[in-house]
Order: C-alpha cells, then sequence, then structure tokens
C-alpha cells in the first residue's frame, strides 16, 4: 500500500537539523514523509556536487522536495538531477534576482568571508545566521534545532546562499514566504504563497498553517 503513497523528503536550512520539522504532520494515508540531513561538504565541493550526494538518499520515484531556507535552494538543486512531483521551498528564493542587496553586495565584496563563523558554538549567533532573528529566549530550544556547528560547513553555506546563479526557478515549484521574513525580505520576491506574520523560522512557529495547507499545496 505504501507505494500509492506520495513519498515527501523534507531538508531542513542551514545548520539545521530535521527536528524543525517535528510540528509538521502530513495525513498518514496519503503522505510519507522522510527527513534529510546535512552532511560536512569536502573541500572546494559546489552546491550542485553536494545536491547530487544528497540526492542518494532519496530512495523513491518521483518525490516531492520540501526545502527551508538554505535547504530550499538546494533542493531546487536537486531537482535538476532527479524526478521530482513537485518542489516546495519554504523562507528561502528562487532565483538570484530574489536574494538581498546585502547578500549581493557581500557577493561583490567577499565581505561575507569577514563574519565571525569561527563563534558558531554561539548558539545565538547561529540563530541569528540561521533564522535571522535575534534570539533571548527559550535558547535551549534553538540548541536542539541549530546543531551543525562547524565553522567549514558554516563558511561554505554562506558562500553557496551569496554566490547562488539559478535566474529561472523550476516549474514544479511551489515558494511558500513568510511576510516578515527578515532573512529574505518577501519585497524582493515575486510568485509566492505569503503567510502573515510569518517569520523566516515560521517551519516551526507556524506548523499549524503548514498542516492544514500543504496537503492542498501537493496535490494540486
Amino acid at each position: 500500500m505504501s507505494d500509492k503513497k506520495i513519498h515527501v523528503y523534507l531538508m531542513p536550512g542551514m545548520a539545521a537539523n530535521p527536528s524543525i520539522f517535528d510540528g509538521i504532520k502530513l495525513p498518514e494515508a496519503t503522505f510519507e514523509t522522510h527527513t534529510l540531513e546535512w552532511f560536512l561538504p569536502e573541500k572546494g565541493m559546489s552546491l550542485e556536487q553536494y545536491a547530487q550526494q544528497m540526492c542518494s538518499g532519496i530512495k523513491h520515484k518521483n518525490p516531492v522536495l520540501v526545502g527551508v531556507s538554505f535547504g530550499g535552494l538546494l533542493v531546487q538543486e536537486m531537482a535538476k538531477i532527479i524526478q521530482t512531483k513537485k518542489i516546495i521551498a519554504i523562507s528561502c528564493v528562487k532565483s538570484k534576482n530574489e536574494l538581498p542587496k546585502r547578500m549581493l553586495f557581500a557577493k561583490y565584496t567577499k565581505a561575507h568571508k569577514l563574519l565571525p563563523t569561527g563563534l558558531v558554538n554561539n548558539v545565538e549567533l547561529l540563530a541569528k545566521y540561521a533564522f535571522g532573528e535575534t534570539v533571548t529566549k527559550r535558547l535551549d530550544l534553538y540548541e536542539k534545532y541549530l546543531s551543525i556547528r562547524d565553522k567549514h560547513y558554516i563558511d561554505w553555506s554562506i558562500d553557496q546562499i551569496v554566490n547562488w546563479s539559478q535566474t529561472k526557478p523550476p516549474k514544479n515549484l511551489v515558494h511558500i514566504q513568510g511576510e516578515k521574513d527578515a532573512v529574505f525580505p518577501i519585497v524582493n520576491i515575486k510568485e509566492c504563497i505569503g503567510v502573515k506574520n510569518g517569520t523566516h523560522a515560521m517551519i516551526i512557529h507556524r506548523a499549524k498553517w503548514f498542516n492544514e495547507h500543504l496537503p492542498a499545496i501537493i496535490m494540486e
């Protein structure tokens, strides 16, 4: 019977682990969810090469790929390698033209190379990078979500985002963006489903919205 189900693969955002999807519950009669996890990139690895390796973790044909933030960029790259039923990009961008000006500035000035990523064990700082939020409350929660503290991985991730070159999104992509996203402001984004009061971390804080809307978005 499980072969009749739609297989949905969930890719977390930068530095995050699959626990960010703990609140996401899709109807089990129709969907089977699987989580993907970041691995440490080899030196000099491109995002395309990383996507190729991540695709080896996809065990079903024609899956739905759901990616959050940097994970949303990654699943778009994966969709260039494997056939997908649908790609759902959350809290991210779908072309380099939607990147905020500060990231474009970083690309040309290499300013992102100066970020103090050596301090990634500081959860408050990591949350600022990963969620665009200043976190002072519930730090233990962010400790749980943001478990990837490797400096090389963080440097690599920021570099891949800033230098992302995609100009046209995949045809079967649905983009869901919070109206209060501080990392990728919705003002730069064309054609998306806006989530009122949604922040960059809305996959955690607005799980109810996703549980209500994702099944229909996947099926349409």
